[in-house]
């Protein structure tokens, strides 16, 4: 089975959508994730969460039409902003607090974006609903953390440096499982931040 529409059962107007329950549809998007992380986006079928999930194929066509909608909104619906709330008033430690937050999370995220791959360079909704879900708010909250540095004369206003520490946190993520076959974890960040971040901003 495959992610295009023509497979999928004929479209329906959305006040005949099946009615489930907040629980259950949560079941449907842990599971799909999990399996993306596990098998890879392509691999994934909509047959298959729905054995997973004891549930018939048609519900889930009924909800969400394509795998890329059904997967959008899995995304949308698993936002979490790990960067959020950390506000230690030093900009040092607020990095360090935010590589910590990073490294825990970094294996399952790390793995769901290598997964999606080149699907969300071939699928826009897809593409826009995982920078909407793990990307903008993460970099959003990064910036904030800095904006406050700033505003405490941590670092001066337009430090060069002070656009790409959001770069940098997020590439190491990435990068780190290609260069040494594993995934950036808190203690490697922290390291990360002590020994090349902080000192970008020309903080110690």
């Amino acid at each position: 089975m495959t992610s295009q529409a023509a497979d999928a059962p004929d479209t329906v107007v959305a006040s005949r959508r099946s009615k489930i329950t907040p629980e259950r549809e949560r079941e449907f998007f842990d599971a799909v994730l999990e399996q993306i992380r596990e098998c890879g986006y392509d691999s994934v079928t909509m047959e298959g969460i729905a054995a997973s999930t004891r549930c018939s194929k048609s519900t889930l066509y009924r909800q969400w039409k394509t795998k890329p909608q059904f997967v959008a909104a899995a995304l949308r619906a698993n936002r979490r902003v790990k960067f959020a709330g950390i506000d230690t008033g030093s900009l040092a430690e607020d990095l360090r607090q935010a590589a910590r937050a990073a490294g825990d999370w970094s294996g399952k995220d790390t793995r769901l974006l290598q997964a999606l791959g080149h699907a969300v360079t071939a699928d826009q909704e897809l593409a826009q609903a995982l920078r909407e879900a793990l990307v903008h708010p993460e970099i959003a909250a990064l910036e904030e953390i800095l904006a406050r540095g700033v505003a405490r004369g941590e670092v001066r206003a337009g430090h060069p440096a002070l656009e790409y520490i959001p770069a940098m946190m997020f590439g190491v993520l990435r990068v780190r499982p290609v260069l040494d076959g594993q995934y950036a974890d808190s203690d490697y960040l922290v390291r990360f931040v002590e020994a090349a971040v902080l000192p970008s901003l020309g903080l110690t």
